[in-house]
């Protein structure tokens, strides 16, 4: 009777726990392969793949019955992570390799004994580090990503054969070095403002909105430049702070979506699924282990809703929590989880169906009821979330055969990181200020309150949309370079409020 123990680990969300695999071979039925401890399909038919990795390496396979524990056995175990580890615990009791307590391993096994990526290495490599793992053995193609993680030796590997030659003689091996140019992507964005013909206004609201990150609804017709303006908007952004990019790093590698060989995302994500995209693919979830959706894709970048009212409504509601907290919470019968969503949104949206009411050019075809039908799949809470509500006018024949004015997208960016400094010194971005502080960092004077209170009158505003009037106008005079918000700074973010009491009442 042998009994041999390897270490692995296990996502759980964006974060990983340690897993300790437990391989026990004995005299009986040979070819008799058990793994308990909550395995799912994709564990369970990894003995196939082990048995032919191990013969196809070379290494044989044992005439024993084999049983494999994965603890702690009381959560769910998801993935053919769990591959290596497991082939390495069979040749550990076959007395090929020695102990292994200082390593941890993970890695799906082709049957040639190919070791072939995973998800989630960077989230696995942070949990070696803390559990103070000495070595961190992955697949080669996940090698980049997990070496972003300090004070741990990251090795690459290819083949099953490679790790037991590690194991056997450990000096022979260096560790994976991170080179930051390689690991990170340059900013590929070619689209800018400064192409943009016409639309003064909406590319003057797009700047506030970056500047502070605020949540932006454009409506125009259709042609008008919508979608355009929106494409353009990571193009003004500032880059990702390192502890920004470590954490959308994780979200996309545990989602499976980082790109092969990159370690650390340097660009803010832009995301735009279809108006078809369900609960689960928008929020996240899914079968077995929830993973995360579009809104924590879309953490620290953009979320681009394109025809705002094509989505369900009930898929729409679902964004309230990520707006007001920044997160999303999944909760399932064995298992609660929360994902980061800290993200900018912009919506567009036609007028109306047709595309063409209050157009001066075009007759609308759309009746009340229809428009009253359209309007009202876009709730009152959820357009209160929303800080500014700008038109997109049609460009007028001019400006369309002009040459392009304003500023570009090199400029606009200077000013969004200038005012985004300011705002990390105060301790928050504008949009995220917490209610106790907005009376202090965005203080008005007599002029600004009395301009307040007639806009919160006259439109009927909550005290939620009073609040983000509040944050806007603190941008605007960022923008301006003011210490303080004046009454024209106040009467900016104001127009910026006003469009939805023309389409909504």
């Amino acid at each position: 009777m042998a009994l041999f123990r390897t270490r692995s680990a296990a996502v759980y969300g964006i974060d990983a726990y340690l897993v300790d695999v437990e391989v026990d071979m004995y005299p009986g039925t040979s070819g008799n392969f058990i793994t308990v401890g909550m395995p799912d399909t994709a564990v369970r038919e990894s003995r196939e793949r082990i048995k032919s990795a191990l013969l196809n390496s070379g290494f044989g396979y044992p005439n024993k019955s084999v049983t494999i524990n994965l603890a702690p056995a009381n959560v769910r175990k998801e993935g053919a992570g769990f591959d290596l580890p497991m082939a390495l615990g069979i040749l550990g009791a076959m007395g090929t390799v020695g102990p292994s307590d200082e390593h941890l391993f993970v890695g799906e096994l082709s049957l040639d004994g190919a070791i072939r990526p995973v998800r989630g290495a960077l989230s696995i490599a942070a949990c070696a580090r803390r559990q103070k793992i000495t070595n961190l053995l992955v697949p080669a193609d996940n090698a980049s990503e997990a070496a972003v993680a300090d004070d741990l030796r990251v090795f690459g590997m290819r083949h099953l054969s490679e790790v037991v030659a590690f194991l056997n003689n450990p000096e022979q091996f260096t560790p994976h070095v991170r080179d930051i140019h390689t690991t990170q992507l340059p900013n590929a964005s070619v689209l800018d403002f400064g192409d943009v013909r016409g639309q003064t206004t909406s590319k003057r609201a797009l700047e506030v909105a970056s500047a502070g990150g605020h949540n932006v609804l454009l409506v125009g017709p259709p042609g008008s430049g919508k979608t355009m303006l929106a494409k353009r908007l990571p193009g003004i952004l500032p880059p990702l702070t390192y502890s920004e990019a470590l954490e959308t790093t994780q979200i996309h590698s545990v989602a499976g979506l980082l790109p092969k060989g990159v370690g650390l995302l340097a660009e803010r994500p832009f995301r735009a699924p279809h108006h078809s995209v369900s609960d689960a693919g928008l929020i996240g979830g899914g079968s077995g282990m929830p993973r995360p959706g579009e809104v924590s894709l879309a953490h620290n970048g953009v979320l681009f809703l394109d025809e705002l009212p094509e989505f369900p409504r009930n898929v729409l509601e679902q964004l309230r929590q990520p707006l007001e907290e920044g997160s999303v919470t999944l909760a399932r019968a064995q298992m609660t989880l929360s994902f980061p969503s800290n993200f900018m949104l912009i919506a567009a949206m036609n007028p109306c169906p047709c595309g063409h009411f209050s157009d001066p050019t075009r007759e609308c075809r759309c009746t009340g009821g229809v428009i009253q039908r359209y309007l009202g799949k876009i709730s009152g809470p959820l357009l209160d979330r929303i800080d500014l509500h700008i038109e997109v006018p049609a460009v007028a024949y001019q400006e369309l055969r002009g040459q392009p004015t304003g500023a570009t997208s090199a400029d606009m960016r200077a000013r969004v990181e200038r005012v985004r400094a300011l705002q990390r010194g105060r301790g928050y971005y504008n949009s995220q200020i917490p209610v106790r502080q907005i009376r202090k960092i965005c203080a008005l004077d007599d002029a600004g309150e009395r301009t307040l209170e007639m806009a919160v009158r006259r439109m009927g505003l909550s005290a939620r949309a009073h609040d983000r009037i509040l944050k806007v106008a603190r941008t605007i005079a960022d923008l301006d370079g003011s210490d303080h918000v004046t009454a024209k700074h106040l009467a900016e973010a104001v127009q910026y409020r006003s469009l939805d009491r023309n389409y909504w009442q």
